[in-house]
Formats: C-alpha cells, structure tokens, sequence
C-alpha cells in the first residue's frame, strides 16, 4: 500500500540558540548521523572561528555533506544545468585604485575578455527556458592578474544563511526523489515544506515568487555577486564590495501565462533569444556597479551584510557605475565551451579578497570540488575555456587528462637546480590580515542573523500594486500545488508576519476557512523604509530598443503601410518579426510578394512585445474566423501588449470584441502612437483581464 504524505503528524520544530532544529511531539525520528554513523547534532550552521568569523576547515560534517553533494551528478551540473553563455568584453571606465591594488579594476580604458554564463536553478539541462526560477548569472573575466570568476544570480539574495543548508535546498527544489517530478519547478510539497521550516528563507521567497523569476529574456535581468566582498589597497587596508550588473536595455518581465506559452512554444526562448541578439549585432551590455561600504559604516546598518539573506538597500549604499561588460561573440561550440567552463568564487585576483559570509566561505571549497567529479580531472583548468589568458607558471605535474608537457626536473618550490622553476612572486594575492584573537569556535549563527522577516517585508512593500498582486498569485499558484494543509498552513502563518495584506489574499486564494496563527519571529520584526529601486515596473523607463515586435499580413495588405511601420519599428531600435498565416508570405495590395519571417501558426503572442495588424478587410474577416489568428490576437491583449492596426486590422479587432483602450491604436501616419504605446506594456488594462488576488 502506497504512503500517504500525511500518515505521520508533522514535528513542531524550533530553532535553538545555536541554530540547532529541536523536534517536538509528533512522530518518531530517528537521529540523522554522518554517513560514519556519527551522530549529528546540529545541521543547521557551519563550524566557525567566532560567530562572524570564517568556517574552519576541520568542519569534517560540512564537508562530508557538501562533498557527497557535489558528486552527486555525473556529468551534469546539479544546479545551473541548462545555461546559455557568450564571449565578450569588459572594459573599466572609472579605476578604483583608491581601494583597491586589482588590476581589472583600476587600469580604465583596458578591454578584459570573458565569457558569461546565465543559467536556470531548478531544472536539467534538458528542462525550459521559461520557468519560474531563480536565474545563474556567471562571469569569468580573464585579467592580466588570472581569473576572475564573479559567479552569482540575478537575484542580490539567497535562500539560506549557511553553507551547510545547500544540500538540503537543493535536495528540496529538485525533483521528488520517489516520483522523479516535478521538473524545473518549486511548486511541489518537498520544496515549500523546507522553505516553511526555514524562516531565514521568507526574504528570497518574496523575490522568487515576484516577476524578477521570469525574465523576458537573458538580455534583461541584472547579476548580483550576492555577497560581501573586500576590496584590498597597497597598504593591505580593506573596504567591503557588493558588486551588481545592471542590463543597459534595463529590467523586463513576462507574465505568468507568457512564461507557460513560451515554455510549450519554444522551450529555447532564451537560448535562441541571446544568440540570435548577437548574430544580429544587438549585442546585449550590463554596467557592472559597485556598492562600496566601511566597517563603521556596516555597523551602523539595521541588518548584518555578512547575512546572504540580507540586501544593502541603494538608498542607503548609493551604486556608483565603474565599467560596462558587452557580449559579442557566441561560442563556437556549446559542448567545449558552455558545458566545459568551470566557474568557481574562490578565483580572485589580487586586491580583492573574501568576507566572512558563511555561504562564500562553504562556496569556495564546494565549487571546485564540483569541478573534479564533472570534468572529472584537476586538470580541467588545461581546458581553452577554463585557462588564464595570462603568463601563468606552477608546479602542477601529472593527473588525469594531462595536456601540457612541462619542463625540466623540478617540480617544487623551493629549488635551485633549475634556473626558470617558478618561485613566490615578490607581490601577489594576499588575505586581509586580520586583527584580534577569534572567537571561540562553535557551530554558532551570530545573533545579527536573527531578523528572517524584516527585508522580506521591505522588499514586499516597495513593489508597486501590480507587483504586489503578482507575488500573491504566485504564492496562490504554488501552495495550491502542495498537498500537504499543514504545509500551506505553516507558509501563510510566515506571510502574516511579513504583511497582513498579503497574508489575507494567499489565505483566501487557498480557500482557508482561518487564518493560521503567525510564525514566531526569533527577532524583532522592523519596518524598514521601502527601497523603490527594488520595484521592475515603475523604474523601467518605456522603450522599444531591442523590443520584438510582429506584424501581421496577409494577401492583400497594404504594402505601404506595411513598410511604413516596418522603418519606423526598426529606426525606434525595436526587432520586427513578419508574421503570416502561411510561411511563404503574402501578395500585397500593391503585386509585390512579401517573404515572412514566420508562420502565423507556432508563433505565440508571448514571443512578442506588440504586434501590429496590417490587413484588408476581407482578410481579417476570414482571420476572425480562424482559431489561430484569433487566439494570437486575444492573448497579445491579455498579455497587455500594444495593438497596432489599420483600417483592416480594425475590422478584426472588433470582430474579437476587444474593449479599446489606450494600447488598441491606428497606424496612422508614421506610426507614432502606437510606437509610444508598444514600448511599454498596457498595465492599466491587467486588472480587467486578469482578475487577480
């Protein structure tokens, strides 16, 4: 007989001072132990110098846990598995030299290259582009100093506060182990019950379940380095570094029902979207920004930056733009170059150095032991992909997949029988040299990692309504997934203390008779002022650069009419797709046969920014009839998308019954009005067509 999910009452569980879980009444669990059979007695929180202090080596559970993790996929990445990547170029416009002795961020004017890849979480390398997920925003810059691999999300926060958690986060967000599925998705019971139990995880649930998780394309979501850094001078003096890529095309989403569409219709939406960019020479940059900060300064801030649960608000840590990253060349083969590249956060040149951050610091030893299982030697760094574009000289010798043939008869520092064998370089990477006795060491989280709830709340309340809506739908959306009441229950008792608001819409979304009682925060709960920067729709400015925009025709189109909007698309910087309903085109009003760029059927409305019709009377009557042009055309409105149309296009505009608003427009003239409508989506027209919770 199967298990049922809910055959054993569910612990009640809560954290002790330590970070420990203590289970209470409510089943019988067996004590979790090392794969040794040694007794685990906290799985929370990493072994630590001090409770801000770096984690110790000899964390022998960490490693256990982290290396078994690891190992666990052979070849494919366990996270990050289906990733796009490009070659490109970054070049720094304002040094740094004040902090900072690296020279990738002090020499202005110098074009460093590197190789960029942006990936989903969740899913194989097999899944979708289009999922809700958080997306992998990975750089690899090849300095004169060595790499520099700056691997982070486009998200500024993370689910957990330990390296010790991955695994289990992971673990939960992946496929359920008995069933094989759900693929590339969160909404499933393994995930929101760890979430439920992780109160440390409520802010990045707000970002995940917000419209930053379904990216309208690569082109258009920011890199986030997500941790602390330091910056290091000359003198060894340190400066604390958050560094933020920030999309010159600026942020865009879709919608939920986009994302589903686009899924079925292209499952390489994004893939396809950022190669085609650049064959097309639209060539997609991101300024890289620094948030720069003190110790002084970070004492005084309500929240600990060492937490990677934690942002630095702009407003409170202005961003000062330093440089600019363009992506120009993709790779000339995905297997050598997209799935061989091996990124790792402890590759650092010097003049930058590591924080304290428990997450970074689980990091630089979980990365490259990743690395040896999936390229299955410690030579993977003798890969094109992989090596320094610098002079480099070591004492590596041998190992699997051994390339290169050095030299000589010493392979040891140091030496005198070999007049060119390598020996320390008189200025290189150096640690921060830090001052002070540590802490005694212990599995220990510091009390300034307490507060789970307050920038969950903040970033909540600095969405705009829209925004708002969308993060309750959401949450609407994948609880209804979860079988589990109490699982549901529990997630909605955390919403309460984030916002009563939204706690009340998902409750009500779920159909819950009460609500539950609140989740018992370990910390005061503040109400830090909203950070408007964090809002997508009221910062993006409207624009039509590098937007998609279809026209459709048929036999009998207007030719200059259709050329007309086509040059004024093109000269707003807008990509314009011909649609048709038949791929070999159209004979126009004038005898002239029109090519399309794609067939009317297989080309979803979700692929497209706005659409303009330009048609003869007697065509839209005959594509009002037709089941595909008429869905095409109603889902360009409910995505809130700009219609453009003519006289004719008009008649099937009404035929659909659409209720005119400010996107429904005539192509009169060159255009103007509906090109100032096509650069922005109709969000004014969403509660119509969407009701929402």
């Amino acid at each position: 007989m199967a298990k049922s999910r809910t055959a054993t009452p569910p612990a009640t569980v809560q954290r002790g001072s330590g970070g420990e879980l203590h289970h209470q009444a409510g089943g019988t669990h067996p004590p979790l132990t090392t794969n040794q059979g040694i007794p685990v007695t906290n799985n929370q929180t990493s072994l630590k110098a001090g409770a801000r202090g770096p984690t110790l080596l000899e964390d022998f559970i960490l490693r256990e846990k982290i290396t078994h993790f690891d190992h666990e996929r052979i070849p494919e990445r366990i996270v990050h598995a289906r990733g796009s990547a490009a070659h490109g170029v970054f070049e720094l416009h304002t040094s740094l030299a004040r902090y900072t002795t690296a020279r990738v961020l002090t020499e202005v004017g110098v074009k460093i290259p590197v190789f960029t890849r942006f990936s989903t979480v969740a899913g194989g390398a097999g899944s979708v582009d289009t999922p809700r997920d958080v997306r992998g925003f990975a750089v690899k810059l090849y300095t004169p100093e060595g790499n520099w691999d700056l691997v982070g999300n486009n998200i500024p926060v993370f689910f957990i506060q330990d390296a010790m958690k991955f695994p289990d986060l992971i673990h939960a967000v992946k496929m359920e182990p008995d069933r094989g599925f759900p693929q590339a998705a969160s909404a499933h019971d393994t995930f929101w019950d760890f979430i439920s139990l992780m109160p440390e995880s409520m802010h990045m649930v707000m970002w995940a379940m917000s419209d930053r998780t379904l990216p309208r394309s690569l082109r258009f979501i920011e890199g986030f380095g997500i941790h602390s850094f330091r910056l290091l001078d000359a003198r060894g003096k340190s400066t604390f570094v958050k560094f933020h890529w920030r999309p010159v095309l600026g942020l865009q989403s879709t919608l939920w029902d986009e994302a589903v569409q686009l899924a079925g219709a292209d499952p390489d939406a994004h893939r396809r979207d950022l190669w085609t960019s650049i064959e097309e020479g639209r060539f997609p940059a991101w300024d890289l920004a620094v948030q720069i900060f003190t110790e002084a300064q970070a004492a005084d801030f309500p929240f600990d930056h060492l937490d990677p649960t934690k942002l630095i608000p702009e407003e409170l840590v202005p961003l000062t733009v330093i440089g600019r990253m363009t992506l120009n060349r993709n790779p000339a083969n995905h297997f050598a170059e997209n799935e061989q590249v091996a990124y790792c956060p402890a590759n650092i040149p010097p003049g930058i150095d590591f924080s304290n951050d428990p997450l970074l610091q689980g990091r630089l030893f979980s990365y490259l032991d990743t690395q040896l299982s999936r390229l299955g030697t410690p030579n993977f760094d003798q890969l094109p992909i992989n090596a320094p574009k610098c002079p480099f000289h070591t004492t590596t010798r041998d190992g699997h997949m051994q390339t290169r043939v050095p030299a000589g008869r010493v392979a040891y520092e140091p030496s005198s029988l070999q007049a060119d064998a390598p020996y320390e370089a008189l200025r290189g990477f150096q640690s921060l040299a830090a001052t002070g006795e540590p802490d005694a060491k212990g599995r220990i989280r510091p009390a300034s990692f307490a507060d789970h709830y307050s920038q969950a709340r903040m970033f909540f309340r600095s969405q705009n309504a829209l925004e708002q809506a969308h993060i309750a739908a959401a949450l609407v959306f994948e609880l209804s997934k979860v079988e589990t009441p109490t699982v549901r229950e529990r997630m909605v008792g955390h919403l309460r203390v984030i916002d009563a608001d939204l706690a009340q819409r998902v409750a009500t979304g779920l159909g819950l008779a009460t609500l539950p009682p609140p989740a018992k925060p370990a910390a005061p709960v503040q109400d830090l002022p909203p950070s408007p920067a964090l809002s997508i729709i009221d910062k993006t400015p409207p624009s039509l650069q590098d937007r998609c925009v279809a026209i459709l025709f048929s036999d009998d189109s207007d030719a200059r009419r259709l050329a007309a909007v086509d040059k004024a698309l093109r000269k707003a910087g807008a990509k314009v797709q011909k649609l048709s309903p038949r791929i070999g085109g159209a004979k126009l009003n004038d005898g002239t046969h029109q090519p399309a760029d794609a067939r009317l059927a297989g080309s979803p409305a979700a692929a497209f920014d706005a659409v303009a019709l330009v048609l003869s009377s007697a065509a839209a009557q005959q594509l009002a009839q037709d089941d595909t042009a008429a869905t095409f055309v109603r889902q360009a409105y409910a995505h809130l998308k700009a219609i453009g149309h003519d006289e004719g296009g008009k008649v099937l505009v009404e035929a659909l019954h659409l209720v005119p608003d400010d996107g429904i427009c005539a192509l009169d003239g060159k255009a103007l009005v509906f090109l100032e409508a096509a650069a922005t989506r109709q969000w004014d027209r969403e509660e119509r067509v969407h009701p929402l919770p």
